[in-house]
């Protein structure tokens, strides 16, 4: 059974990015344009990788990652940052939240699915 994501991003092109690159993989892809969505795209749905952006409308991608590990059915889910954020202190905010890894924009697809591979294996 092919492995589940879901990518959370404000920029289709981005979202369309990341699935292009899941899906000739093998992954199955879910999509949602921000934390809000991702939550509803989530209910009822199990998924073996998240990859979210941090800076979105509505909910942001931090928010996002202390969202669903407060739930426990994604309390050990692997959540990958994607983000063009790189700074120490966006990383550390990140990694308090619950996130298991952080990628910066913008991205190879190799290099992607080298940590998705790593966290989700």
């Amino acid at each position: 059974m092919a492995k589940r994501a879901l990518t959370v991003d404000d920029s289709k092109t981005m979202r369309d990015m990341v699935a292009f690159t899941l899906k000739g993989a093998g992954f199955d892809v879910l999509e949602a344009e921000d934390g809000v969505h991702a939550l509803s795209v989530l209910k009822g749905q199990t998924v073996d990788v998240v990859i979210t952006d941090i800076n979105m409308p509505n909910m942001d991608g931090v928010s996002l990652v202390k969202e669903l590990r407060a739930k426990p059915e994604f309390k050990s889910t692997p959540i990958l940052i994607l983000t063009t954020e790189g700074g120490d202190d966006k990383k550390a905010s990140g990694r308090a939240a619950g996130a298991t890894g952080w990628i910066v924009k913008p991205f190879a697809p190799d290099k992607l699915l080298s940590v998705v591979n790593k966290v989700c294996p």
